[in-house]
Parts: C-alpha cells; structure tokens; sequence
C-alpha cells in the first residue's frame, strides 16, 4: 500500500558556516583538543561502535553538522545518524545492512567501482536459464525415452520433474525477493534462510552437482564426436566382436579428459570469453529446436525417405551394408549382399546360414513415417528391455527359432543397458535443472527481485512446453524401433533427432555439438565462484583455502579442484551413469529450497516480506516431497549416499565450523519449537520417573573475571553428560552500569570454560550489590517456565576460616537455607580442586555412599549417573548405612539389599554399627576450639575499638567459670535439636538415658579441664556425632574415589552458623573428595517402570 512523506524543512540559522564551526568548537560540554573526527563520548562514559551503515569521516562530521537543530539527540549522534543523512543510501543499497556476508561486505566497494549497467529479465534471467535447461539430454536421449518408456509414461517422467522444478522456482521466487540478494546466488538464498549448516551442506552438494554437470555435458560433446561427427576418429578400436562398447567408453574417457584439460584452460585464462560466447551456444540451441519444430512440420506433409532394414521383427544395423535384401540382381545375374554375408559363412547360395535369417523375410519400413501415419498409438506404451536384447517391432511377423546364442557380429541392434521407469527418470532430471541460473546473476540483474521469479517462472513454463510438445510429437512422427535406437544404428550411424530435423541433421548435431561444450564451459566457469563463496564464508575451515585466487579474485585452487571431481565423473565415462548422481545433488538443493521458503512462511518472522505473492507453504511443502520422492525413485543407494554426503557436511560444520549468525530460518525453527515446548513441560515439579537432576551451577570468580574452581564444570560435565538443563550461574558484586563490561568479559570466560569442559548449557552472570542477594536471586529467578533448574551445586569455601574473608560462611550457609526454602536439592563439592578433569580415567576404585537420612534417594541416583561416564565407568558403587544400638543391624542389610535390586542399582552393601560411648576429650576440646573461633568470627564486624574490646572479654570468659556462665546467661537459648543425624526419639532418649552416669562422667572430664563445663551442650552432641561419623567414614572410605555424604541442616536460628561450618568441617576431615548431598524432600528415585 502506498504511503506519502511530506518532508517538513527546519529553518537554518543565519548564522553562516564558519559561524557554526565556531559554535561547534566553543560549545560548551566539549572536551577539548576534541577532534571532530573522533567519535563523541556516549552519556554512560562509554564510547559506542560505529554504526555499520554510517561511513566514517566525513559521513560522521556531515551528520553531526546536520543533527545542529535537533540538539535533543546530539549525543547519540555518532551511533544514531540522522534519517535524512541515510534515505538515498538505503533507497539505492549503496550501503549494505547487518547480516550480510562479510566476504560480500569486503568487496562492495570494489563491486560497486566495476559494476556496468544491470541486466534486465530477458537477458540476465530467461535466456540464461533457457540456456541451462535445454541441453544434451533433450538431444542425445529424449528419443531414446520416449521409445523406452512410451508416449505416457514419458509425459509422466517430464511431468512430474517439470512440476519439481515449477514448485521450487515458487519458492526460490519468494526467498530472492525477500529483500537484497547480493551475488552468490542460490547458495546465498539457502543459507542466509537456513543457516551455516545447512548453508554449507545443500552449497556443497549444489557446488558437487554443478561439477558432475560438467562432466555430464563434456561426455555428451564427445559423444556426438565420436559417434555423429566423426566416427573415424576413435583411438581405441575393438579387439574382438562384442568390445565395442568398450571401445567407445575408453574412447570417451581419453577425449573427455583432454577436453576438460582444455576447457579448464579456458576458463583459467579468460571468463570474459566464456561470457561473450554464452550468446552463440544459446543461438545454438534455438536454431536447433526452431529445426526439429520445422521438421515435424514438414513430415506431416512430406515424411522424409528414411528406411529401416527389419530381419522379420528384429531391427538391424546399417552400419556395416548399404542393401536391405538377401540376393540382388545385377547384370550378370542374381547374387547374394553384403548382408548375407553377414549371416552365412559364406557369399554362395549354398552357404550355411543362420536359423533365424533363414526362416524370416527382410523388410523395409519408414523410419519416420510423418506426424499424420498414426504410429502415436503403436507407441503409446513402454517396452522396457534388459541389457542384450533385440530391438523388435511390435506386430511385424517373426519366424520363432529354438533358443540360440547369438553369435557375434550379426548386425543387429540391441539394447546396451537395463531400462525401467525409476531409472529414465533419474536420466532425464538432469535435463530440467538449471533453474538458478538467473538467481545466480543476481549481482548483476538491474531489479533482482522483479527479474529472477519472471525470467525463471517463464524460462521453466517455455522449457516444459518444449519437452512435453517433444515427447507428444517424436512420438508421433518417429517409429518406435528408431526411438530404442540410443545410437541411430539403424539409421547408418545418423543421429535420430537430426533425421526428423529440416533442412538437414547437420543443424542438430553441430548445434548440439556446441551447446553441449558452452554448458561444460559455464559448469566449469560457475561451479569454482561457487566454492569460493562457500570457502570465503568461512563456515567449513578445511575448504577455506579454495577461497583463495589469482589477483582478479578468479578462483584457481577452486577450479582446480573442480577439474578433479569432474574427471572422475569422465572416467565413468557412461552418459547414463553420471546423470543420476548429479540428479541426486540438484534434487537435494532444490528439497532444501522449498524447505527454506517454508520454513521461513510457517515461522512468519518479522523480516519475511517477499515481493512475490505467488507462494503457499503448502506448494514449498509439495515440491519438497516431490523432490525427496524422485531422489528415492532415480536410485535410492545414490539418495542415501547423497544424504551421507550432506549429513557429514552438517555434522562437521556443527562441531568444527565457525560460528554465523545469520537469522536463519532454522534458528526461528529452534525458538518456536523450545517456545512450544516450554508451553508444554508442567509448571510443577515432573513425575519421579521423569527426575533428573537440572543443575544450576554457582562458579566463583577472581579479580581477573576468571573461574577459580573450572574442575566444578568438568564435575557437572560428568553428572549430566550433556544430558536435562545445565545453568552456569555467578555474581558479579557493584552496579550493572560500573560493571557490564567486567560482566560481559566475565561471561565470556565462562563460556569458553564451558566450551573447553564440554558442558551443554546457558550461561547466567548476575551483577548485584553483593554477592548473598545475588546468589538467591539466582536460585529464585534462573530458568524458564518448567525449564528451572532443582539443585544446586557449588563448591565449598576453603577461605572460611580466614580472617580476610568473614562472609564466606555467612554467604554459604544462607545459600543452604534458600535452596531448603525453594525446595531445590543441594550439592557441595569440598576439595573440589582434587576432582578428576573430563580426560582422566578411573581404572578402578569405589563410589561410596554413606546413607544416613533418606531425603528423596538423591544419594542413589548420583553414583548411577555418575557412572554413565567414561571418567567414572570402572568404579564401583558401595553403599553404606548407618544401624544403632537398638537396630537389626542383618535385617538392615537384608532389606537395603532388596530395595536396590528393585531399584535395579548394581552395588555393595554395609551396614556400619555406631556403638554408643561416651563423649570424648577430643570432643570437647574440639568443641571449645570451635567456640572460640565462633566468637572471633562475631567479632570480625564490629570496629577496631570493639574488636579489643570484646577480645578482652573472650578472654575473661575462657580464664574465669563465672564469668562464662554469666555470659551464658545473657546468650538467647540455644535449642537442643539436632536436624539431620539426631532424629527426634534418639535425642531424647540420649537427654534422659544413664542421667546420673552422665553427670558423673562429666564431672570426672570437667576436672581436667573447668572450661569444658561452660559449654553449650547441644553443641558438643553435634560435634561428637561430627568426630564419631567421621572416624567411621575414614576408616570405610578413606581410599574411595569419591565419598557422597548426607549433609545435615544448618540450625533453626541464626546463632549457630559459624560452629555449623565447623562441624562439616569435622564431618569431612581427612576424606579426598567428597559431594555432600542435601536432597530436596521429595522423591527421585522410584522402584516402579
């Protein structure tokens, strides 16, 4: 819909321009020694990147001038040019926007400098794809096809590949109008809607097609020298009867190798004169259907003399005898022919003749017997045939004759390979590709976007038309013996779509001679820039020196190389055998086409706008499957190879290739699907089957934005093996202001980190005031929808206990608390530094699990996916759990035994007795070691006078009893509770039992020292349970690979979190690497399938 500007003049100042200049200088706000050229400071500090439609320079002071009246934006000047500045520029595409190649960004200037006068839609799209698509199949092999297959079926081949080319022409119209189309053509199309890995896997396989086309072509042009122009030719002649056919294959490959020597030559010198000739072979091509339309003509009033020599219904060769007859008579009487001679041993009347030449008659019939003789309905129906059989005439009366073996050298024709229906169309497609050829010029088209659906929509509707009127009238004119007849034996060598030509078969062949070598030319000519576009994108590293050329930019390593695979399709040097695999190459591209435009139509993103209107995803969808479909009917092992081929080619470039954004359409694709299914996943917690631990991993960074702990990734890489969702969170302290850069340099680090380690998953950087809000805006807010992760890993803080750093624990024992309130799992990694890196092997060795709450079956499920893992595959699992007195310490076995074969978990199991005894001495002390440092930890805070202050009193406390219970009793309660390993019964029958043994124990220990009796009690049960676990774990597990231990609870108030960091500290004491494991409350582990 058309829409009207009206552009509204600001009135400039009188003030003149050196009066501007002036003020601009003067003005206030800028620095000075400013340089006008220099880029003006954004307002965050910060100076901005050029804008990549803005030239540098001039452009710059130009716009800053011109922005004088809009002093409002005057700061953004220099990233934000004005729109008047820029419309003519964007109008004419003089400057390109972001998304565009950058090899095709790298050569603008130089493109724009050389660029003559556009083509318009005949001349730069029609006549090219014309040009492309009729060609050597049309006049080496239609006759053939249609004799083959008959009249229908032959329409149905031409039918369904015109119909293929018809749909993709639709598509490729839409995606080359959806904005600027640089050159690069039909590779560019793909990949910029598809991306690098399709991009690069559909270039490559265009690029192979295109070479293979080559050799197609360069076959075609020396077997019409050979076997039309001249036969005499040949260099290698047969050995024997029966060796003709591999005479001539071996004749084809020593031309056809020169030949490509000599094109390739041509190509290298001068492309120029490949351009300059492209008229003449289409002039070619013209006149040479104009002649065969005007030789149908003709039969239908004047059918040229063409006879056919038939040995009852057996066609034979006229190659080697001039007289259809057994016996002639002459002057001097009857005598026998040439071809008797061919048949008997001998010239005589009495020689002994073969059987079937004895009982059948030669006859003589019209070889095109006109378009008016009615012979369409004899060749209406296919006469499929296998490798070596008699080209017969349906209905002629034959003499049967006992099965015989055919001797050699009786000139009959027959069949050279195995026909059916599946194989002619894989022969014909060939002959219908070429549809890109506009799109490829697009560079030089004068309105790429009206020019390349015109010109290739019109060129297909033209070149269909030509092939199915072919097939309609060669059926009608040409008796079908002649059509099977691939070579014209029949016809004295002669080709057969020359014979109905008028005024003469030389018109045909000369002009198929020379179309057949310009299109080898443009293969060889095209092909090359095709590889170099894909090397210079630089998305397949190992290709990246094909990018490379003579000074002019030609492509010499390209065409190299392409010269290479193009002789190896000339050493096939069948004509039938290479036209399927370059079937295969051109139908994978074109599937890939119309999956672009339907992709791109399905998304509906915001920048798919083509100016073509003509399109429906359903037509992109048709022509699709009916590319997939012809692949697998040509030949389906070529297909699967094809497939391979392009497989590889994305797979390599996935892994090894360089990373592209190009907004493709396979990027939209992914966001819709994880849209889709992100609106699928429940909001809740999923079903325990379902459960797997989505991890949310809390890195540290050092001063330099670096990771301390990267063994904390190698350790997530082995959990989840690349497996569920993995986010890599850390916070960053300060503003985001002061620290985005410090943040996005942070971020990088981290995913290179993340890269090098292997781990699969996002990366999250906070920026937050301080690191304890930052972490538990972490836990709450990471993920997306049911995307959210459930546990918590991070390493434990070796620095804790250091004067220099007071929040650590405080930091740590808060996040514990908010991963219990959000109902997430929690694992701490302690030694984290010890942990094996993704290279290493454990050859042997336990995973050991000390089971001493049940808090969801976390604890079973790590060591199982744990060794899932190369690093972890040889260890075994050994579980240990923990019996009391009171406890059936068998029966536990037993029963743990039982509820892991359900589990279907292959491990050891021991059940370790705690014997109740007193409390120890060691105990104790480590219980005031720890109260102490408790108090010092407080003390860390307050201020310089304080500190002494209170490090008197310590000190007072600790020397003095009464001072120690008076400070006690200023202290708030302490509950007497343990959470994790204190059940609720056993603490209080541990209050109550033996009372006055206990007394009387304590009574003796307090002797040796009074400081033991001030005491907080609950305290010293936590530290003995601490030092009574840890002397069973050492002595069990002190050689394990990895010891996995439930983690008790922090304390209900906030009293005790200092002793609580100490009584892991204890838990832990002398173990190498162990994973303290809190689990979230819930089940994740289930005995049911």
């Amino acid at each position: 819909m058309p829409t009207n500007f009206t552009v509204v003049p600001v009135e400039a100042r009188a003030d003149g321009d050196q009066d501007e200049a002036a003020e601009l200088s003067e003005a206030p706000g800028a620095p000075e020694g400013h340089e006008p050229d220099s880029p003006s400071p954004a307002g965050d500090g910060h100076s901005r990147e050029n804008s990549p439609i803005v030239n540098n320079g001039d452009m710059e002071r130009e716009s800053f001038f011109e922005g004088k009246n809009m002093a409002l934006f005057e700061e953004e000047m220099d990233s934000n040019p004005m729109v008047s500045s820029l419309l003519n520029k964007l109008a004419n595409y003089t400057n390109l926007s972001q998304g565009v190649v950058e090899h095709e960004e790298d050569e603008e200037s130089r493109r724009r400098e050389v660029k003559s006068p556009g083509m318009g839609t005949f001349i730069g799209v029609y006549l090219p794809c014309l040009q492309n698509i009729l060609g050597v199949i049309l006049f080496l092999r239609l006759t053939w096809i249609v004799g083959v297959a008959g009249v229908l079926e032959s329409f149905l081949i031409v039918f369904m590949c015109c119909t293929c080319t018809m749909l993709t022409a639709i598509s490729m119209s839409a995606i080359a109008t959806n904005g600027v189309v640089p050159a690069g053509g039909s590779y560019y199309m793909i990949s910029r809607s598809l991306g690098p890995e399709f991009g690069g896997a559909v270039g490559l396989c265009f690029y192979l097609g295109t070479t293979f086309a080559g050799a197609m072509y360069i076959l075609g042009t020396i077997e019409i020298f050979l076997t039309y122009i001249s036969p005499g030719a040949a260099i290698i002649h047969p050995k024997s009867e029966g060796d003709e056919a591999m005479a001539l294959l071996n004749n084809m490959r020593v031309y056809g190798t020169c030949t490509l020597a000599l094109m390739a030559m041509v190509v290298f010198v001068g492309v120029k004169y490949v351009n300059k000739l492209a008229l003449v072979f289409l002039a070619c091509v013209v006149l040479s259907i104009l002649a065969i339309y005007a030789g149908v003509i003709k039969s239908a009033f004047d059918p040229p003399d063409i006879p056919v020599c038939l040995l009852g219904n057996r066609t034979l060769s006229r190659r080697s005898f001039d007289i259809c007859a057994k016996v002639h008579t002459t002057n001097n009487g009857t005598g026998t022919t040439t071809l008797w001679g061919l048949f008997c041993n001998g010239s005589s009347p009495s020689a002994t003749c073969d059987e079937y030449f004895a009982q059948n008659n030669l006859t003589e019939i019209q070889g095109i017997p006109g378009v008016a003789s009615g012979v369409l309905l004899d060749n209406l129906w296919s006469a499929y045939a296998d490798k070596g059989v008699f080209v017969e005439k349906k209905g002629t009366p034959s003499a049967p004759v006992s099965e015989e073996s055919r001797p050699g050298g009786l000139p009959y024709v027959l069949t050279d390979i195995v026909t059916y229906f599946t194989m002619l169309v894989g022969i014909y497609f060939p002959s219908v590709t070429g549809i890109m050829a506009g799109s490829n010029r697009s560079g030089d088209l004068r309105d790429a976007q009206k020019s390349i659906p015109t010109g290739t929509i019109l060129a297909i509707v033209t070149t269909s038309f030509i092939y199915l009127s072919c097939i309609v009238l060669f059926g009608a004119c040409i008796e079908g013996v002649i059509l099977r007849d691939k070579f014209g034996e029949a016809l004295q060598g002669n080709l057969v779509i020359g014979m109905l030509a008028w005024p003469s078969p030389w018109v045909i062949v000369i002009g198929s001679f020379f179309s057949t070598c310009g299109a080898g030319l443009q293969s060889l000519t095209g092909a090359p820039r095709l590889l170099q576009a894909i090397a210079r994108d630089g998305i397949i590293p190992f290709l990246q020196v094909f990018g490379h050329g003579k000074a002019n930019g030609e492509p010499t390593w390209a065409l190299l190389l392409t010269a290479f695979i193009c002789e190896t399709g000339i050493l096939i040097a069948s004509l039938d055998s290479v036209a399927p695999i370059l079937s295969m190459f051109f139908l994978m591209c074109y599937m890939f086409v119309n999956l672009a435009c339907a992709v791109q139509t399905l998304l509906r993103t915001p920048n798919w706008r083509p100016r073509f209107r003509y399109y429906h995803w359903t037509l992109s969808f048709l022509g699709m499957s009916l590319c997939l479909a012809l692949m697998f009917i040509c030949s389906w092992y070529y297909a699967l190879f094809a497939m391979l081929i392009a497989g590889c080619i994305y797979k390599y470039i996935e892994y090894r290739g360089a990373e592209k954004e190009w907004g493709d359409g396979i990027r939209g694709l992914s966001l819709n699907a994880a849209r889709y299914a992100l609106l699928r996943v429940e909001h809740g917690p999923p079903h325990t089957k379902n459960w797997r631990p989505q991890v949310l991993v809390m890195l540290n960074l050092d001063s330099e934005q670096c990771v301390k702990h990267p063994r904390l990734l190698s350790f997530t890489t082995q959990l989840k093996a690349g497996k569920g969702l993995t986010i890599v969170g850390s916070v960053l302290e300060g503003t985001y202001l002061d620290k985005h850069t410090e943040a996005q340099q942070a971020e990088e680090n981290i995913r290179s980190l993340m890269s090098a380690e292997k781990t699969k998953g996002f990366c999250q950087l906070v920026v937050s005031s301080n690191l304890r809000d930052g972490m538990s805006h972490l836990i709450q807010s990471a993920g997306l929808g049911g995307m959210k992760h459930n546990t918590v890993l991070m390493a434990w803080p070796e620095s804790w206990k250091e004067e220099d750093n007071p929040f650590s624990w405080k930091n740590f024992v808060d996040t514990v608390r908010d991963t219990t309130a959000a109902q997430q799992a929690l694992l701490v990694a302690k030694n984290v530094d010890l942990f094996p890196q993704n290279q290493e092997r454990f050859s042997d060795g336990h995973i050991d699990v000390w089971w001493i709450v049940h808090d969801g079956g976390l604890l079973m499920l790590l060591p199982f996916l744990l060794r899932q893992h190369k690093v972890w595959r040889k260890c075994r699992m050994r579980i240990f759990t923990v019996a009391q007195v009171d406890d059936n310490s068998i029966q536990m076995k037993k029963d743990l035994q039982t509820f892991l074969y359900h589990l279907r978990i292959s491990a050891e199991v021991e059940v370790v007795e705690m014997v109740e005894n007193d409390i120890s001495a060691f105990t104790y002390e480590k219980t005031l070691v720890m109260e102490q440092r408790s108090q010092m930890l407080k003390q860390m805070q307050l201020s310089k006078t304080e500190r002494e202050r209170e490090a008197q009193l310590i000190h007072d406390r600790n020397t003095a009893s009464h001072s120690a219970v008076a400070a006690r009793a200023q202290a708030p309660p302490t509950p007497d509770k343990v959470q994790m390993t204190w059940t609720k019964e056993k603490l209080i029958a541990e209050k109550y039992k033996n009372k006055d043994n206990s007394v009387s124990g304590f009574k003796d220990l307090f002797s040796l020292k009074p400081e033991w009796g001030n005491l907080n009690q609950s305290n010293v049960r936590r530290m003995h349970t601490a030092v009574k676990l840890n002397g069973v774990v050492l002595n069990k597990s002190q050689d394990a690979q990895l010891v996995l231990l439930n983690m008790p609870g922090p304390p209900r108030n906030r009293q005790g979190d200092e002793n609580y960091m100490e009584f892991l500290e204890v838990l832990t004491e002398g173990l190498n690497r162990v994973l303290l494991v809190r689990g979230s409350g819930r089940e994740v582990i289930t005995i049911y399938s």
